[in-house]
């Protein structure tokens, strides 16, 4: 069986560990949020996070995320002193008992949504990517220069009716809804920042992008062989440029690519089926067969893809991403390995009493309890017919 566990954002987060232990979880993800990108996560402060996490009862052995610094991205000038922090974090973390290590390489902005409450048929509310709205944003928000070459004329037309029909308070709705940081994201901004944040990734295509990533790699991964340490990516969210930002992991092929370009053991797969599964193209049990040596976490979501392009954040065992399938392709790998792999439901509803409550975009407590309820019981029946 896979090993259950939550996202807790730590003393912060309005759900507790109580409630996430007795959501059904034996284990919380979590990382040290409060520490600013680039600088090293001490031992002191891991241990004061475990110590914790172990007095609820839980257990902690993924780290979600120990977040790559732009100029790492950027390969900017003093990359090498911020991949000897991360080293020096890596070696920390595993010396405090961490054995995964989940990061992403997009640049700027970490997962995207334009709608943080769309209402489902039963009253409860969703994550949901309006590409209209985006656009709207990019061209009559943001300003961006260029922005007009990166759409057709027909979203084009559509974003200036979106942008037209909006008042004061939904055009900063929208504004804060996509930059100002959603729940686990390294950055946030203001649209003048974000505008000058994409200005310095002019000469970062998707080719300079992958080279700066494998350099990421082959700079923190030996230490990560050494360590036993999964450094697992997280697959980009959307899966697809935004903002004239190129994204390079989004497709298996991508996956493929950067293992064959860094083969060390520890350069892993954070499986997140909401992610790739934001594109029609990805196969996603495939996936999990074809790579599944490398998948070290497992977030599983679905999303149900709408006539224009759109998606939103399905309950777990419905919309496109084929649930069975995939939980059947990760039952019949940990089989063949002989390990339990670490799982969480990812972006649940926001739903019940949980409506009147304060509480993250996706990581209500109820919402995430249905879904790992759902999944639970789907995995256990699937072990049971496998016999």
């Amino acid at each position: 069986m896979m090993t259950q566990t939550m996202r807790w954002f730590g003393p912060s987060d309005p759900v507790s560990l109580l409630g996430i232990r007795q959501a059904g979880a034996t284990e919380v993800v979590t990382a040290l949020h409060d520490v600013p990108n680039g600088e090293v996560w001490t031992a002191d402060a891991i241990a004061g996070r475990r110590a914790d996490i172990e007095r609820a009862g839980l257990g902690w052995t993924v780290v979600e995320s120990l977040p790559v610094h732009e100029a790492i991205k950027l390969g900017a000038a003093d990359r090498d002193r911020l991949l000897d922090h991360y080293r020096t974090s890596l070696r920390n973390l595993a010396a405090g008992g961490v054995s995964v290590v989940t990061y992403n390489f997009m640049p700027l902005l970490d997962w995207t949504r334009t709608d943080l409450a769309w209402a489902m048929p039963d009253g409860a509310l969703a994550l949901r990517f309006e590409p209209v709205a985006l656009a709207a944003y990019d061209l009559h928000i943001l300003g961006r220069r260029g922005a007009e070459g990166d759409y057709a004329d027909a979203v084009r037309e559509a974003a200036a009716r979106h942008f037209a029909a909006m008042d004061d308070d939904a055009r900063a709705r929208l504004e804060r809804t996509i930059i100002a940081g959603l729940p686990g994201s390294e950055e946030s901004f203001t649209s003048a920042e974000l505008l000058r944040a994409i200005e310095g990734y002019g000469a970062v295509d998707s080719d300079r992008l992958r080279e700066h990533h494998a350099y990421f790699l082959e700079a923190v991964c030996p230490v990560a062989d050494e360590l036993g340490i999964r450094l697992v990516v997280h697959p980009d969210d959307p899966p697809f440029p935004i903002f004239g930002l190129p994204r390079v992991v989004s497709t298996e092929a991508d996956i493929a690519a950067l293992v064959a370009r860094v083969p060390n053991a520890s350069n892993g797969l954070c499986f997140c089926t909401g992610s790739f599964g934001a594109r029609r193209d990805n196969d996603l049990s495939g996936i999990v067969e074809r790579h599944g040596d490398r998948i070290g976490f497992v977030h599983l979501r679905s999303v149900a893809h709408e006539p224009d392009g759109s998606f939103h954040e399905a309950a777990h065992l419905e919309g496109d991403a084929r649930m069975a399938d995939v939980v059947a392709a990760l039952v019949r790998l940990q089989r063949a390995e002989g390990r339990s792999i670490p799982m969480r439901p990812d972006h649940g509803h926001q739903m019940m009493d949980d409506l009147g409550r304060q509480t993250n975009p996706g990581y209500s407590l109820l919402g995430r309890m249905r879904g790992l309820a759902e999944l639970r019981g789907l995995e256990r029946g699937i072990v049971h017919a496998l016999g």
